[in-house]
């Protein structure tokens, strides 16, 4: 994870008003804020003056560093989908098992969705998704992951490109969608079993579970 991504993992802790930190804390710091804001508020109901009042700066060091608030939100936007991918590719590069880099993969989406400041909602569920280059953000990170996923699959199960990349999509958008789901549910399954649950379906498939009844 970068170090950018790894500082607006934390929670927002605002320093008193004319603290001096280096121009790249300062601005850890704000997105921090602005994360936080965009999260509770959503896109076009927050406002600069809410980032900087949460940040503990004036309005003008705010605007010292983004020039708008769309230049804010997809600084933020950034860094959160570079955090998903990096979340993906470290899953699966860390084994050469395939089946524990499907367990991984399935893992890393339910961690990121988990993660403090709603990052996911920030990426996926944002009401700034029209905008043409916000849009283009997040589906390049898809395509990332997509990608990631498919090289793997088609140095080790010999597929053409073609096919290795539709299961790829499919891996992919299974730990997005049950992910996201697990978390619009309360999170009622603990973490580990919503993970062993979607890892043993993507790797063995429906087939894998036995039937109770003939």
């Amino acid at each position: 994870m970068s170090e950018t991504a790894a500082k607006a993992s934390g929670s927002v802790q605002a320093p008193a008003r004319g603290a001096r930190l280096s121009r790249s804390a300062r601005r850890a710091q704000l997105l921090l804020a602005a994360r936080d804001v965009f999260a509770a508020q959503g896109y076009h109901a927050a406002a600069m003056d809410d980032i900087a009042e949460k940040a503990g700066v004036s309005k003008p060091v705010l605007y010292q560093h983004f020039p708008g608030k769309l230049e804010l939100y997809r600084a933020l936007l950034t860094t959160y989908a570079d955090e998903l991918v990096a979340r993906v590719r470290d899953a699966i590069g860390n084994t050469s098992d395939n089946r524990q880099r499907v367990h991984a993969a399935v893992a890393a989406y339910f961690d990121f969705v988990a993660g403090e400041g709603h990052a996911y909602r920030l990426v996926f569920e944002s009401d700034l998704r029209s905008e043409p280059e916000a849009a283009a953000l997040v589906d390049g990170a898809l395509t990332k992951c997509i990608d990631a996923v498919a090289e793997v699959v088609t140095q080790d199960a010999g597929l053409d490109v073609a096919r290795a990349r539709l299961l790829a999509v499919g891996l992919v958008g299974l730990s997005q969608v049950t992910a996201q789901y697990w978390l619009d549910s309360d999170q009622g399954i603990p973490r580990d079993e919503a993970v062993g649950l979607m890892s043993a379906l993507a790797w063995k498939g429906l087939a894998g579970f036995p039937l109770i009844h003939d």
